[in-house]
């Protein structure tokens, strides 16, 4: 897949869905959510692909907005389509688009070669789920150096994909989010300085989500800076990042996976609601 038919997948649900851009990212590549079901009442935002290799999560998210035009729920949904356009373009196509070539070759030797198929980061060498303001730079996994993977950046909230992230949820005020990543079939819930009443509404409710999608519920630790860990601590709500796909399986993970994903997530929206 190149990053023309990435894209294009994406817009391909505007047949049953108002596709917007919510943003820029670095590369001034367009960040694409589209929105399903009720502008009234309580809304979610599902946010898919911050981490580039992990691009199969937008596919999901395609596949589930197709499938609630038909499937009503009760609320409605935000789906942040490609929170990481230069990342996954990376991935998908290789460094040729970067328009600097010192830039491009900076991004090549960090990554030792020119094989992105295991990068996380986005065009800065920032790991984005590391760079929310939520005990930024805590996390057991982080590092300090750019990096294809983990780096914090040199402060929170550096990024300009993290800030439109923000913004975007901000604005909407949700009720609930969930964050689509691959891989390993587990629901994280929880963060540190919740209360014990909102962890346990997290815990149930992880639960619950548990049971129709197959995955293991499972308390963060150690791990900051995520979106979710953000949502939980700014706005106290229910946030978990749902990590779909066989653990086995290797990165990135093909679109032979999808099915079967697809399966296992298609009720989480009604259980989110429920």
């Amino acid at each position: 897949m190149t990053y023309g038919e990435y894209e294009n997948r994406i817009l391909s649900v505007r047949e049953v869905s108002e596709v917007f851009v919510v943003g820029y990212s670095l590369l001034s590549q367009p960040i694409y959510a589209a929105h399903i079901g009720s502008y009234e009442g309580r809304q979610a935002i599902i946010q898919c692909a911050i981490h580039a290799r992990e691009f199969l999560t937008t596919l999901l998210g395609v596949e589930l907005i197709r499938y609630y035009a038909v499937n009503p729920f009760d609320g409605g949904a935000y789906f942040i389509l490609n929170s990481n356009p230069d990342g996954v373009r990376l991935v998908l196509d290789g460094p040729s688009f970067v328009p600097c070539q010192n830039h491009r070759d900076y991004i090549t030797s960090v990554n030792g070669g020119s094989d992105f198929s295991l990068f996380k980061a986005n065009a800065n060498l920032v790991d984005l789920n590391t760079n929310f303001d939520a005990e930024w730079g805590g996390g057991s996994e982080n590092v300090r150096c750019p990096s294809p993977a983990n780096f914090i950046g040199y402060y929170s909230m550096s990024e300009r994909e993290v800030n439109v992230l923000a913004s975007f949820t901000q604005n909407v005020s949700p009720y609930a989010t969930l964050s689509y990543h691959t891989k390993g079939e587990v629901i994280y819930y929880g963060f540190e300085g919740q209360s014990e009443a909102d962890r346990e509404r997290d815990e149930s409710l992880a639960y619950r989500l548990s049971a129709v999608t197959g995955y293991a519920p499972v308390l963060t630790r150690n791990s900051t800076g995520g979106y979710k860990d953000w949502c939980i601590s700014k706005f106290k709500i229910p946030s978990f990042t749902i990590e779909v796909g066989d653990g086995s399986a290797p990165h990135p993970l093909s679109e032979e996976y999808l099915p079967e994903i697809f399966e296992q997530n298609k009720n989480v929206l009604p259980v989110l609601f429920s």
